[in-house]
C-alpha cells in the first residue's frame, strides 16, 4: 500500500446515478406481487448498500435456499432495469471531477452492493468502466454494507491506504462501512437529506450533486 497514493471510492447506486428511487419502487411492486405492503422511506434507510440477497432473506425468511433467493432477486432485478433504463444517466459533475482526478493521478475506484448485472447494466451502458482502477461488486465479498468489506477490498486493489480513500456515498449504511474501513467520506444527498448523516464524523462534505466539488477541496496540496 502507497503512503502517498490517494483514491475515490464511488458507490454506484445513488451515487454515479440517481437511480435509488427506482431500486425502491422495484423492490415494492416485487414485494407486492408476494403480498407484502413495504414503506419505501423506512425500506431506503434500512436497506440501501445491502446485497439483495440479504434483503430477499430479511423479508421473506432466513429458510430460502440460495438457488431461490437468486431466482428472486434476477425477477426483481430485471423489474428494475425495466423502470430505469429509459432515465439513466450521470449524476451532474460526475464526469468533470473524474476527468480532474485522473489528471492528478487519484485512484478510480467503484464499490458497490450492485450484482454484476446491475454493475453491467450501469457501468457499461454509460460506457463508464474504462475509467475505473477497479470494480467491486456484490459477488466479490460475503456481506453488504454496513460491512467495510467492498470499500477495503477497493482500497486494496488499488494499492492505496484506507485513510488516502475519500467515499462517495448517498446512504447511511454505506457511510458507516466508510467509517468502519477508516475512510472519509463525500455524502450525496440525491436520495436523503443532510440531516441523515448528522451523526457521522467521517462525512466531510455533504453535496447536492458533484458540480459542487473540487480535486483540491477533498485533497488540498
Amino acid at each position: 500500500m502507497s503512503d502517498t497514493k490517494r483514491a475515490f471510492v464511488f458507490d454506484m447506486d445513488g451515487t454515479i446515478v440517481d437511480n435509488m428511487s427506482f431500486h425502491t419502487d422495484s423492490w415494492i411492486a416485487f414485494f407486492k406481487r408476494r403480498g407484502k405492503d413495504i414503506d419505501a422511506d423506512e425500506f431506503f434507510r434500512t436497506t440501501a448498500g445491502r446485497q439483495g440477497k440479504e434483503i430477499i432473506r430479511a423479508h421473506m425468511g432466513e429458510h430460502l435456499l440460495d438457488h431461490e433467493v437468486l431466482e428472486l432477486n434476477l425477477e426483481k432485478e430485471s423489474v428494475y432495469r425495466e423502470l430505469y433504463e429509459p432515465h439513466r444517466k450521470t449524476v451532474t459533475g460526475f464526469d468533470d471531477l473524474i476527468e480532474q482526478a485522473k489528471l492528478r493521478g487519484v485512484a478510480l475506484a467503484v464499490a458497490t452492493a450492485a450484482s454484476n448485472a446491475n454493475i453491467e447494466f450501469t457501468l457499461d451502458g454509460l460506457d463508464l468502466r474504462r475509467h475505473f482502477d477497479t470494480v467491486v461488486g456484490a459477488a466479490d465479498v460475503a456481506r453488504g454494507k454496513p460491512y467495510p468489506d467492498v470499500f477495503l477490498l477497493a482500497a486494496e486493489r488499488c494499492g492505496v491506504k484506507p485513510e488516502n480513500c475519500i467515499v462517495f456515498e448517498d446512504a447511511p449504511l454505506g457511510v458507516e462501512a466508510a467509517r468502519r474501513a477508516g475512510m472519509r467520506c463525500v455524502v450525496l444527498t440525491t436520495t436523503l437529506p443532510a440531516e441523515a448523516f448528522a451523526e457521522f464524523d467521517n462525512v466531510i462534505h455533504i453535496a447536492s450533486d458533484f458540480s459542487e466539488l473540487t480535486i483540491d477541496e477533498l485533497f488540498p496540496a
